[in-house]
């Protein structure tokens, strides 16, 4: 017997509204999952006032989220959706690459793929404007300043102060992870570090870089309140171990910064 899962008012708005004129691909096989996790989702979540997140925001912590938990057929819908919504294309491009510094390219390299399948699909031109403004010679220098802006003075040439065996990885990190990839256009700091935060948060067992990524991003002025909201609409694409775990990395950051 044919089942229609019953989807609130609300949540088919919204889902017209980021995905118009899309059937669910589950609505006839599992028409019961469906409607539970759409009105959750696409209702419960995205109307609650605890959670509230600008449309902009929301997708793009949603998509380094499903980066960070190698979720690529959900990141797939959810970048045309994220496009559809007002992120673009610049931004899309820009949280993918971002997040090979913290995945790898062994799991960014499906998601670097699919991208390119929704752009091309339509009809944007590839590749994409020049976003660099580090060069070989300026990189260490430009991504060791974006580390001390995020971190405090500590960072200065950390990799000549901190243990000699370990040097090669810090002056990687201030040329390569802040150098090459925060230092780009097309998102700002405060966007660059809450989707690193994200990526972190939903790969699970990173809890020590999770709560000193919501340090920096509280010095930027992505207070507790907004990475709270940012958690909260993570919990349907991580489910609520690693929503509930994140939430105690940022109670720990705030409660580091205030000590």
């Amino acid at each position: 017997m044919a089942q229609e899962p019953k989807i609130s008012e609300a949540a088919l708005a919204y889902r017209e509204r980021i995905m118009p004129g899309r059937t669910p691909e589950l609505a006839a096989t599992d028409p019961e999952f469906v409607e539970r996790f759409e009105n959750f989702a696409f209702d419960e979540v995205v109307n609650e006032g605890a959670a509230q997140l600008p449309d902009r925001e929301r997708f793009l912590a949603i998509l380094a989220a499903l980066l960070g938990c190698q979720g690529v057929d959900e990141f797939s819908l959810m970048a045309e959706a994220a496009l559809n919504a007002g992120v673009t294309p610049v931004e899309l491009k820009e949280v993918v690459y971002q997040s090979s510094a913290y995945l790898g390219i062994g799991r960014v390299l499906p998601f670097l793929r699919a991208t390119n399948d929704v752009l091309t699909a339509r009809g944007v031109e590839l590749p994409l404007e020049p976003q660099a403004t580090t060069t070989a010679e300026t990189r260490v220098a430009a991504g060791n300043d974006k580390q001390i802006a995020y971190f405090g003075e500590g960072m200065r040439e950390n990799w000549e102060s901190g243990p000699a065996e370990r040097a090669h990885i810090n002056r990687w990190l201030a040329g390569h992870c802040f150098g090459d990839w925060y230092t780009r256009g097309g998102l700002s700091d405060r966007d660059r570090e809450m989707v690193t935060f994200c990526f972190i948060v939903a790969q699970g067992g990173c809890e020590p870089q999770a709560t000193a990524h919501a340090a920096g991003n509280m010095s930027l002025g992505n207070d507790r309140d907004f990475l709270y909201r940012v958690v909260s609409q993570l919990v349907p694409y991580v489910g609520y171990p690693r929503s509930l775990n994140a939430l105690t990395c940022v109670d720990n950051a705030a409660q580091q910064l205030s000590a």
